[in-house]
């Protein structure tokens, strides 16, 4: 069954709204590899209705998915925030989802 992973990290108030951590950790994810096994769908943007930056992993199996975010998410925030992790997420874990059409049906 196909689950989401979120996280989602508060947008303070007249704070940084910069994306460089992100940018960062994202480029040592993809550089020169292809998708990891499992992932169905990833994004991640400013809700600014909900006052968050979240980023959303849809997964086929939450194996898949919390193997790759210890294996290779967490080691690559480490590399680019250091050890104590930055600022945590207000909300951060998986879920089973009902229904998923990746062709829009």
């Amino acid at each position: 069954m196909a689950v989401a992973f979120i996280q989602e990290f508060p947008i303070e108030p007249g704070g940084d709204r910069s994306t460089s951590n992100y940018d960062a950790v994202n480029e040592r994810l993809t550089e020169d590899q292809e998708a990891p096994p499992g992932l169905i769908l990833h994004f991640a943007g400013f809700d600014e209705d909900d006052g968050v930056f979240r980023i959303v992993n849809v997964w086929e199996t939450e194996e898949q998915g919390r193997r790759y975010l210890d294996d290779r998410v967490m080691p690559a925030v480490r590399e680019v925030i250091g050890e104590s992790g930055g600022r945590a997420p207000t909300r951060d874990g998986f879920y089973t989802l009902h229904h998923v059409a990746p062709d829009g049906s």
